[in-house]
């Protein structure tokens, strides 16, 4: 029983580093074009991500509870391995400055972990391509999406002076920023709620036919947004101003363009990559103006770092695995 409360308070904590973690991702853009200070923009954020408690289902935790590993063969060692390898990755890729994807080590985690333990067959082979092909759809939508959005801007504002461009933009940014930060909260806290759900299944204080207990959702969609309240800030250098430059306008795009691919993935249960899904809106933005508007040295490195995620979350998952072994 001890053992099943360190479990939900590693997940609690790995939800809060999420927060901080991918808080540049909700923040950076209306950082970088000085709609919003640093500070007001994390309190900003995180109230929105506390608000998708009341609106998203639950969907995306139920992929992640049943959809990536066979729930037969998790226990808590389990459970605890992929945990371990999710919060070491986002550490590291935090003080590295990398944008990585919190759901994605959280997947290579349990999937390495359920490996090490069962072997390959353990896998649910259909979910994880799911989520592995989302590494290439969640940022091409986005691109895709707020390159046509700023094309479309142009076009309607194109006998309006930049000043003029700039001043109402700077409002409408407000509105496209909590948009996104709601889709942040919505797909992202649901992970860890999907975690604790399994928890309390392998351990028969649930079962996997009921629903998700109200104070799972509650205490991390609270870790999540207290955790964007610290910020991280190394990461919003990176995402707000070393890919391109961004105007007001081109924030509410990019903004815009990721909150619709969140808010989709979310409604059909498909745990994203926030990090993913706001770098392609940018990457599309900057596109818009010219190749050479975006600085693909940067954006080559972060491309590492997502194809690279799940590969060593899930050597990290299995190692510990095995050493929790030793142990318990």
């Amino acid at each position: 029983m001890e053992f099943l409360y360190i479990i939900i308070g590693m997940v609690l904590v790995f939800d809060f580093i999420n927060g901080f973690h991918d808080s540049a991702n909700s923040i950076a853009t209306v950082v970088s074009t000085k709609v919003l200070s640093p500070l007001t923009a994390v309190i900003f954020a995180a109230f929105f991500n506390f608000l998708a408690y009341f609106i998203f289902h639950t969907k995306v935790a139920s992929t992640i509870g049943k959809g990536v590993v066979n729930p037969d063969v998790i226990n808590l060692n389990v459970i605890a391995a992929a945990l371990f390898a999710a919060i070491i990755w986002n550490l590291l890729t935090w003080w590295w400055g990398f944008p990585s994807s919190s759901s994605h080590t959280l997947v290579g985690g349990l999937v390495g972990a359920a490996v090490a333990k069962a072997g390959f067959g353990s896998v649910v082979v259909a979910g994880l391509l799911k989520i592995i092909s989302f590494i290439v759809i969640a940022p091409f939508m986005g691109m895709i999406i707020s390159f046509t959005i700023s094309a479309i801007v142009l076009y309607l504002f194109r006998n309006v002076t930049p000043s003029k461009v700039d001043k109402y933009f700077r409002k409408i940014q407000l509105f496209s920023a909590g948009a996104f930060s709601l889709g942040h909260g919505g797909n992202d806290a649901q992970k860890s709620m999907g975690i604790i759900w399994v928890a309390l299944i392998v351990t028969g204080h649930t079962t996997k036919n009921d629903p998700i207990a109200h104070w799972i959702v509650l205490s991390c969609y609270s870790a999540i947004a207290f955790g964007t309240l610290f910020g991280g800030w190394r990461i919003v250098k990176t995402m707000g101003q070393k890919i391109t430059k961004l105007k007001p306008f081109e924030g509410v795009c990019a903004e815009t363009a990721g909150s619709i691919t969140l808010f989709g993935a979310t409604l059909f249960g498909i745990p994203v990559s926030t990090t993913h899904t706001i770098t392609g809106a940018i990457i599309g933005v900057g596109a818009r103006k010219g190749v050479s508007a975006v600085k693909w040295g940067v954006t080559t490195k972060i491309f590492w770092s997502w194809i690279l995620t799940i590969p060593v979350s899930a050597l990290i998952g299995a190692t510990f695995f095995h050493l929790l072994n030793l142990i318990y």
